[in-house]
């Protein structure tokens, strides 16, 4: 992960907007054009749904690859442009798009970190994922300064009473990374069955049986605190009502997903969709590529294999912008040798 620096613009040739699947296979197909590129994706990791929703759901429909979960797959499209070397920029947003004089763009996220790009490509999905908020009263207040949807940095969680909330993937991990660095760490979930991993839900139960994290089932009903500093969350369970001690609190009440900053970039829509023409995926401002489920045009699937298809396309046409001094010639990673030694392979 790059270090981000919001006085310096990255300047770079293209910036992708999701590193889900399709925007990792992007990375590919610009790569193979000699396009280098950054990637930004409001997660803490790659991967996009496959990554974050079905991890270990099987999929079918992925050519040459007849059963491979979710993770299965991002791990391969991982390795597979390693090649090329991107730079991937998690737990961000972009918040802004601006068109420059020059005809590149200015992307800001959410982070302040800012990028100058001569093409971008929007493999956001459905768009941008937002946590999903838990129903408490008054909690606004402590997002972003105590209350927490992601972890950028875990150092931020270093001697604090950390109260984690819910029973999937992303509860178990920071539990079991957070405990050796926080003073105390409890995971808060509604029943006593995780969705996770299950050597993850073992090794928390042996957390739990050691001392070392405190396991509650129940639920949260508030919160208390002063200036966005949490200082207690209520919490209710069978035995009764309690007060935690508490001056971070994580809660992973899973995502949904909106089509967030998109929708001010000032690209044509159709019902939260980006409107694209089938031969270079293009939107209605030129540089602007969108592929992927957030894309539509006549007979659009939405189907992994599909985005596949569109980013090999879109590259054709980024070279165009990018290197316009250089006559793109087709080529086939079967025999070119200058294809093969890209990718390592010669």
């Amino acid at each position: 992960m790059a270090d981000e620096s919001p006085q310096v613009p990255i300047e770079t040739d293209a910036v992708i907007v999701g590193a889900g699947p399709v925007g990792l296979f992007a990375v590919f197909e610009l790569g193979l054009v000699d396009i280098m590129c950054h990637l930004i994706d409001i997660l803490d990791r790659p991967g996009g749904q496959c990554a974050e929703l079905y991890p270990e759901k099987p999929i079918y429909d992925i050519p040459a690859l007849p059963i491979v979960t979710g993770q299965e797959l991002v791990d391969k499209l991982m390795e597979q442009i390693k090649p090329f070397g991107p730079t991937f920029h998690f737990s961000q947003r972009v918040d802004s798009l601006a068109k420059l004089d020059d005809g590149r763009f200015r992307l800001i996220t959410d982070a302040g970190t800012t990028f100058i790009a001569k093409v971008v490509v929007i493999a956001a999905g459905g768009g941008s994922f937002t946590p999903k908020r838990p129903p408490l009263p008054g909690i606004e207040a402590y997002e972003g300064k105590s209350v927490h949807y992601s972890v950028r940095r875990m150092s931020q969680f270093e001697g604090k009473d950390v109260l984690i909330v819910g029973g999937g993937d992303s509860a178990l991990d920071w539990t079991l990374n957070l405990q050796p660095i926080a003073k105390s760490l409890t995971l808060l979930h509604r029943r006593d069955e995780f969705r996770g991993a299950p050597h993850s839900v073992e090794r928390m139960r042996g957390m739990v049986a050691d001392g070392k994290v405190r396991l509650i089932i129940g639920q949260a009903t508030a919160v208390a605190g002063a200036e966005g500093q949490l200082s207690t969350v209520t919490v209710k369970s069978k035995t009764g009502e309690e007060q935690i001690a508490c001056t971070a609190m994580l809660p992973f009440f899973g995502l949904t997903m909106k089509l967030g900053p998109v929708a001010e970039w000032g690209l044509n829509l159709h019902e939260n969709l980006v409107p694209v023409d089938t031969e270079k995926f293009e939107t209605s401002t030129p540089r602007i590529f969108a592929i992927g489920d957030i894309n539509t045009y006549p007979g659009k699937l939405k189907l992994i294999l599909s985005g596949f298809h569109e980013a090999a396309l879109m590259a054709q046409v980024a070279h165009r912008y990018i290197h316009p001094d250089q006559k793109l010639l087709f080529q086939y990673t079967t025999s070119s040798s200058n294809l093969q030694k890209k990718l390592g392979v010669r």
